[in-house]
């Protein structure tokens, strides 16, 4: 009987372990099966070009994982059963030896009054479609209001200023603009900032949203003909109803091999993953995380079910890759865990590098062995059930 494996969602880190696994394994010993939602790839780092009126290059899955043995199934996960290894679906029940959890993350509005009802959100396609319908109909002078300058905020903030000179463009930041930033990052961003004419609210949390404005916990009304909020993510509440152990905010812990640390059976990567990475700091959210971390989860699976040897290989960042608009960038220098350092390329060949790390995250998706020779390993059937409660 074929060991099952199932794949929950085929954002990168998702679609990147599944092709992974079936590179690794031999098919009539292993069946690996990815569910998603959507019959093609989304390029969740280009959101904010989507919404600015930029087209994206479609990637069918079908085309991608055709002749790798990759199941595809089109459906929604409703839940998981982790005492039973059963996936509740829109359409049917799936049963799994193994699970990896990559349901990825959604927009937060972080219980702010008005958020649901009148923001905008990038953190999805359908979120950045309909934020490209509302642009499109504003008319010269109307002010769009980010709310939130982490990266996805600079990053859409400088796309629509650019895109859309016409129209006024204004941030709101909880406390300083790019305070996570080195001075080199900093002074760029401000730059940057000041030639497009963006204005930044500084320490201005905002407590409201309405229609026409925002208003922030000190009473300061920001005018917004449209709101684009982008204060964070929060995951999907499927993981923390399943039983498998989470934290507060409902991500799976897991340990160095990306194994839910309550449920061996089950992996987690992405956003839906609570992982430690240098210096024993948590990963955050992000491409740069969840590509190492399907790396880490397809090798370790692969390990435990042929007797091989667990890659222990470092968990740790380099740089953050910030597009500021087409023809401008920034790439922040930073230590192994996250923060910055003194060291920062900018401008045009900042954009270009941002551009080539986009292009490559996208290739890595169809091509997850990355290039380097595929060696299939023969399930060892006395480690399937090891696996289980090593």
């Amino acid at each position: 009987m074929k060991h099952r494996i199932v794949v929950l969602g085929a954002g990168y880190s998702g679609a990147i372990a599944a092709g992974r696994l079936a590179a690794r394994l031999y098919r009539d010993e292993v069946s690996v099966t990815l569910v998603n939602g959507e019959s093609d790839f989304v390029e969740r780092v280009r959101m904010h070009e989507l919404a600015t009126g930029r087209d994206l290059t479609l990637r069918s899955f079908e085309d991608m994982y055709a002749g790798t043995g990759v199941e595809l199934k089109l459906a929604q996960v409703t839940g998981v059963d982790v005492e039973r290894k059963t996936v509740a679906l829109d359409s049917e029940d799936l049963e799994y030896d193994t699970l990896v959890y990559a349901l990825g993350s959604g927009w937060n509005p972080l219980g702010v009054p008005g958020v649901a009802e009148h923001a905008y959100e990038i953190a999805s396609r359908p979120g950045a479609l309909r934020l490209r319908e509302r642009l499109a109909s504003l008319s010269a002078g109307q002010t769009v209001t980010v709310v939130g300058a982490g990266l996805t905020g600079v990053e859409f903030a400088t796309e629509i200023a650019e895109a859309r000179p016409d129209l006024d463009v204004a941030v709101a930041v909880r406390d300083e603009l790019g305070d996570w930033l080195s001075p080199k990052g900093r002074r760029h961003l401000r730059k940057v900032f000041d030639g497009l004419g963006i204005t930044v609210h500084e320490h201005a949390a905002v407590a409201s949203v309405d229609a026409d404005h925002v208003t922030t916990d000190d009473g300061r009304s920001i005018p917004a003909a449209v709101t684009v909020w982008t204060t964070g993510f929060a995951v999907h509440p499927i993981a923390a109803a399943s039983g498998l152990e989470v934290t507060d905010t409902g991500r799976i812990v897991v340990d160095g091999t990306m194994r839910s640390v309550s449920h061996p059976d089950v992996y987690a990567i992405g956003d839906a993953a609570y992982a430690m990475g240098s210096k024993n700091k948590p990963l955050r959210m992000s491409c740069a995380s969840g590509q190492p971390m399907a790396w880490q989860a397809a090798d370790s699976i692969a390990a435990r079910l042929t007797g091989g040897k667990l890659p222990h290989a470092p968990l740790a960042y380099f740089n953050q890759c910030i597009s500021l608009g087409r023809k401008n960038g920034l790439i922040q220098y930073v230590t192994t865990d996250d923060r910055a350092v003194n060291a920062a390329l900018t401008g045009r060949v900042a954009a270009v590098y941002k551009e080539l790390i986009c292009k490559g995250a996208a290739w890595s998706v169809s091509n997850p062995t990355l290039g380097l020779p595929t060696k299939r390993r023969h399930v060892v059937r006395a480690t399937v059930s090891a696996a289980r409660v090593d």
